[in-house]
């Protein structure tokens, strides 16, 4: 199992080894061990998984306030997707900024993105399953979002504002310049005790 940086020093595309033969493939998803010694210790205590239908569906951007916000590890089990966190931590030097990664039951690859970042993704096939483990319970009081397709923002999704499939409350959510300030940046914090190795 292999750890990457992304363009945002926090958020991790984790890539799992593959063992395949002509039955198809075996792979491990999860070492805590492993995830611990790389990313620190954040104990997961909920598993989702959502399907949607079609292609050019939209889920987020959701995010969770103190005292219950939530990291992620996201995994696309069938289909594919194009998966986004966005840093919403006031003062970091990423504010605003995305990584964007296309997830796939292909490939096999995770995102963690810890407290702190909205989290969406865009369905690229039809029946597609996202699997995600979550640092906190949900909150239906602390659930918050950011407008999909906000132009400040300015992620590229592979769907227009006009076929994207969205629920009304996606497509009402507010822009980052109407965020308020729930998550607050610092070098000094140590999160989950981060003990990453080079």
């Amino acid at each position: 199992m292999r750890f990457e940086r992304t363009a945002i020093e926090d958020v991790l595309l984790i890539v799992p080894k593959k063992f395949g033969d002509p039955r198809g493939y075996f792979i491990e998803t999860f070492r805590a061990n492993e995830f611990e010694a790389k990313v620190g210790i954040f104990p997961f205590v909920q598993d989702n998984q959502s399907y949607s239908a079609k292609p050019g569906t939209v889920r987020g951007l959701h995010f969770q306030t103190p005292p219950h916000a939530q990291g992620k590890l996201v995994s696309c089990s069938s289909g594919a997707i194009l998966d986004v966190a966005v840093d919403i931590r006031g003062g970091s030097p990423t504010y605003g900024k995305f990584v964007a990664v296309e997830l796939s039951a292909e490939n096999a690859l995770q995102l963690w993105l810890p407290p702190g970042f909205a989290h969406g993704f865009c369905t690229l096939t039809a029946a597609t399953v996202v699997s995600y483990k979550v640092t906190n319970y949900y909150s239906a009081e602390h659930d918050h979002g950011l407008l999909w397709n906000d132009p400040v923002v300015g992620i590229e999704w592979p769907v227009t504002a006009e076929k994207a499939i969205l629920s009304e409350k996606d497509r009402k959510q507010p822009t980052l310049a109407e965020l308020p300030s729930s998550f607050i940046y610092s070098v000094n914090e140590e999160v989950g005790k981060r003990s990453r190795s080079q």
